[in-house]
């Protein structure tokens, strides 16, 4: 049973830093799809970042690109979401997606993942 385990997330100022960290287990990774999408309250998740587990391969909301980095540990089966230069509007929750198969045909949207983390909450204060 895949399971996704997010960490990483808290309180920073305007300006500052934070990682969120995707545990993943359950299954080998290596024809995923991994993702990080936020949620504020009374909106629908939006997608952040993915990466290609295998080739490495990333893509960006326009929102964070420049700002937010996405990588991944093979040995640990962990993603990464680097979050630098934040502002007030990343505050969220942020949840770890994985989608398990080929093929890159919606990669932005929530219904192309498989499984979901229980999401982690980013409070950035202005």
């Amino acid at each position: 049973q895949v399971q996704l385990v997010e960490s990483g997330g808290g309180l920073e100022q305007a300006g500052g830093s934070l990682r969120l960290s995707c545990a993943a287990s359950g299954r080998t990774f290596s024809d995923a799809k991994m993702a990080w999408f936020r949620q504020v309250p009374g909106k629908e998740r939006a997608f952040v970042a993915a990466i290609n587990w295998s080739a490495g391969f990333t893509y960006y909301a326009d929102s964070v690109k420049g700002r937010f980095t996405i990588s991944r540990d093979n040995a640990k089966n962990t993603v990464y979401l680097q979050m630098n230069s934040l502002k007030p509007e990343d505050t969220a929750v942020y949840y770890c997606a994985a989608h398990i198969g080929f093929g890159l045909s919606g990669l932005t949207t929530t219904t192309f993942y498989d499984y979901w983390g229980q999401g982690t909450q980013v409070t950035v204060s202005s």
